[in-house]
């Protein structure tokens, strides 16, 4: 998925004219704690009720305000994981998108996001999860899905990142397409790797939270 599949054309930017009131009008309907503010196509940055409420000045334009996240965009191919890692680290909930020229196409949600990731195949196809913890010189997927697929299964998808505990080492988070881990986690515990993490599932997830839920394990969120 890449940004410009992702955008959520309900919710309008705030042109830099209108007033701290509208702002507050908006994220009330879109139900959003931030909004885009956009002059001649351009983003100005994020305007939220908080910023207003510091100044509580229900008329000044939206654009006088000290506005936030200035370089929480990405460009319309843009894929998934780095539109979330734009998100993290500008601490929003939002993300704008931009083209070539950096003018305003429109804005993603997290929750847009997630929702729309949890109903690919990683996630929606039965399975298990595996977090491994290892050195960096250790990490090797080719080497990790050949001891997997010895015990008839398969990597549905993976994700690599810094373990949180430790800087020198790596997080992976496999989706498995079996449910019972046992054999699979005594062949690479066999080989040296370290096991911190699993979980399984004995049938399709749902709707709803449980999806969002079930992405957000396997993200290790």
């Amino acid at each position: 998925m890449i940004a410009e599949d992702l955008i959520n054309h309900m919710i309008p930017p705030l042109k830099g004219t209108d007033d701290a009131h509208k702002a507050i009008v908006w994220m009330e309907e879109f139900r959003c704690n931030y909004m885009p503010v956009v002059e001649e196509g351009k983003l100005l940055g994020f305007i939220s009720e908080e910023i207003i409420l510091e100044t509580n000045e229900i008329e000044k334009c939206v654009k006088d305000f000290n506005l936030v996240g200035q370089n929480c965009y990405v460009q319309l191919d843009t894929h998934f994981y780095d539109i979330l890692k734009v998100a993290a680290d500008n601490k929003l909930q939002v993300v704008a998108v931009l083209n070539e020229d950096l003018s305003y196409c429109g804005l993603i949600t997290v929750q847009d996001t997630l929702t729309s990731f949890a109903q690919t195949a990683a996630v929606q196809f039965p399975g298990g999860i595996l977090v491994l913890s290892m050195n960096h010189v250790d990490y090797s997927l080719s080497e990790i899905s050949r001891l997997i697929e010895e015990n008839r299964a398969k990597v549905l998808s993976s994700i690599v990142k810094e373990d949180p505990l430790d800087p020198s080492k790596l997080r992976l988070t496999l989706k498995i397409n079996q449910v019972d881990l046992l054999r699979i986690v005594a062949t690479l515990e066999r080989f040296g790797y370290k096991v911190i993490g699993r979980y399984q599932e004995t049938k399709p997830i749902g709707d709803g939270k449980e999806r969002i839920d079930m992405l957000l394990r396997y993200l290790d969120i």
